[in-house]
């Protein structure tokens, strides 16, 4: 049995800055990756007006009614230009909105029919995905509810930040 030497602070920390930078790099490629995903899907399906950030907007709103704030406060969606896509899907006829009747200067959306289809639609594909990843073997080892909590975990740090410097 080989026993490993002991790895000091400044050995570490090189390889733990390169897995940290390794992480920040696969998050963007695979948040990249999902909209690449959902533009191919709508192509194949002939609907070629809808960005992918705008049906991920629909997906997320689902069931609910909410205001464009709480789209960002639930985390439905973490663009900075969510009032133009609410009146790009409003425009579209994905999207219904009607003032807030406790507070006039509030809107309220919901998914129209056509929204409602558009969210089944990546709704389907998602679970072909988890289907797919669950054949193959890949949501098993690590096991994806792990990778999630690890990565929860880094966005809790990332937030904790971002408050400190405020």
């Amino acid at each position: 049995m080989t026993m490993l030497a002991p790895v000091s602070r400044s050995e570490a920390a090189p390889q733990r800055l390169h897995d940290y930078l390794e992480a920040i790099h696969l998050l963007g490629r695979m948040n990249k990756l999902l909209h690449d995903l959902i533009k191919d899907e709508f192509e194949r399906l002939g609907k070629t007006d809808l960005t992918p950030v705008q049906a991920l907007i629909l997906y997320h709103l689902g069931e609910a009614e909410v205001s464009a704030g709480e789209l960002r406060s639930r985390g439905m969606y973490q663009g900075s230009n969510v009032s133009y896509n609410l009146k790009k899907l409003v425009a579209m006829g994905y999207v219904h909105h009607e003032r807030d009747p406790g507070d006039r200067r509030a809107v309220r959306v919901r998914l129209t029919a056509s929204g409602e289809e558009v969210r089944d639609q990546v709704l389907a594909m998602f679970m072909r995905h988890a289907d797919g990843l669950g054949a193959s073997g890949v949501m098993d080892d690590p096991p994806l509810d792990l990778v999630n909590q690890q990565t929860r975990r880094l966005e809790r740090f990332w937030m904790e930040q971002i408050r400190y410097i405020y």
